[in-house]
């Protein structure tokens, strides 16, 4: 039985299967009962360590939570976007009155948009005594987070890490997003069903596990829907030439192309596909594309294309109306560039919130509140943690890219869960 069609036994089984990453490999561990099925897309539940490091507490009059993001690199509108984010929940939180009569002391970390920078970061913030951590927006970096707070026993709660495996590293990590397990079925249903596409390309970063996943996922629903994956081609982070990938693509002759990987070669990546002649294809991608600067390195090329988000700044629901009112009053009335604004603010209301909710002030309760959590209202949509694995089932949307004027990305169709459930 497909991951797809398995979706409905996750999610009766309250074991949503969404996981991506390495093993970290040489853990001391003990394992835990709570997670995924192994039928069910992930790994099994025996697969899911907890830490067994000692564990770390508060000191002193402040409760230290650490944040690592892309300060610098290829991903700094992810980091900017996330930490503003974060900073907005810890003011409140503090206003509030903090806890037991203590702040929250926020410390930053740059990952500089790469993996070895990630685990740098952390392990600075790790050593500073902080007792959970959120971060980040790529999967590559995540991971390398995730790998360090173990040692540690520390949380980590992730921004916008998709990749399905991510939180197998252990019970100490979770995440505010969906995985790539339910975003490449998505636009493999949008494509299929929506756009009414049957013969589709894939372009894969062959450096980014985040592209490897997503693809991979995309080409598995796509092909139970009965449509045809023409070929799979590959280029790697950094990469400004793309002749060769797209010439051998479009040889195939697709009718649509799916890029997985990130805004800073998709939008290169679109005009050189319209140039080969490909003017008709039809192009489409995950949450990776998420940021206005495709719009400039795209040009028309990506114009009415489509992705998958998690949010949008658009949406009528209060909760994000107050999120914004309250964004745009901190940062001179501009809206938030991309999604990980608010997926930042929901990381770090969600550990603080279990920070009021853990038994104690130290890192070991923090991540048992953490796996606790049950209707925890984000601007991204309601949270559910316990039972899952560390991966609430979420809602996902489909959005065009669109000019700046028209709104970047204009909400085309929303996605939960039961809607790829096959009846």
């Amino acid at each position: 039985m497909s991951t797809f069609w398995n979706w409905k036994t996750a999610v009766a089984t309250l074991a949503l299967a969404v996981a991506v990453g390495c093993s970290g490999g040489g853990e001391s561990t003990t394992p835990t009962n709570e997670g995924k099925t192994p039928d069910a897309g992930g790994t099994s539940a025996a697969a899911r360590p907890t830490p067994t490091a000692p564990t770390v507490k508060a000191e002193g009059d402040t409760i230290k939570i650490g944040i690592v993001g892309s300060l610098t690199g290829d991903q700094k509108p992810w980091g900017d976007d996330s930490i503003k984010g974060a900073e907005m929940a810890v003011a409140e939180f503090n206003a509030a009155g903090g806890v037991n009569g203590k702040k929250i002391e926020l410390l930053i970390g740059d990952s500089a948009s790469k993996p070895d920078q990630a685990k740098s970061a952390t392990e600075k913030l790790l050593s500073d005594g902080v007792i959970g951590i959120v971060g980040e927006v790529a999967s590559g970096n995540t991971i390398q987070i995730a790998s360090a707070a173990f040692e540690k026993s520390v949380p980590v709660v992730a921004v916008g890490a998709t990749r399905t495996d991510l939180t197998d590293k252990g019970t100490h990590v979770v995440r505010v997003c969906y995985t790539d397990d339910f975003q490449g079925p998505v636009m493999a249903k949008f494509a299929y069903d929506d756009l009414g596409l049957r013969k589709v390309g894939i372009i894969t970063d062959n450096k980014a596990p985040y592209s490897q996943g997503l693809s991979k996922s995309f080409e598995k629903t796509f092909k139970e829907l009965g449509g045809e994956i023409v070929g799979e081609v590959f280029y790697e982070t950094g990469q400004t030439d793309f002749t060769g990938p797209i010439n051998e693509i479009k040889g195939k002759t697709p009718d649509g192309l799916f890029l997985s990987g990130y805004f800073p070669e998709v939008g290169p990546m679109a005009q050189a596909i319209r140039n080969s002649g490909m003017k008709d294809v039809k192009l489409l991608g995950g949450d990776g594309w998420d940021s206005p600067q495709i719009l400039t390195s795209g040009g028309d090329a990506i114009l009415g294309a489509f992705m998958c988000n998690h949010y949008n700044n658009k949406e009528s629901r209060p909760i994000v109306q107050e999120f914004l009112t309250k964004y745009k009053k901190e940062n001179g009335g501009k809206e938030p560039a991309t999604t990980m604004a608010a997926l930042g603010y929901d990381a770090m209301a969600l550990i603080l919130d279990a920070v009021k909710r853990a038994k104690s002030l130290d890192s070991v309760a923090l991540m048992e509140a953490l796996n606790e959590t049950e209707g925890f209202e984000g601007v991204s949509g309601t949270i559910n943690l316990k039972g899952r694995g560390g991966n609430p089932d979420k809602q996902a949307l489909v959005v065009e890219i669109r000019p700046l004027a028209e709104g970047f990305q204009v909400f085309r169709k929303a996605y939960a869960p039961s809607d790829l459930v096959k009846n």
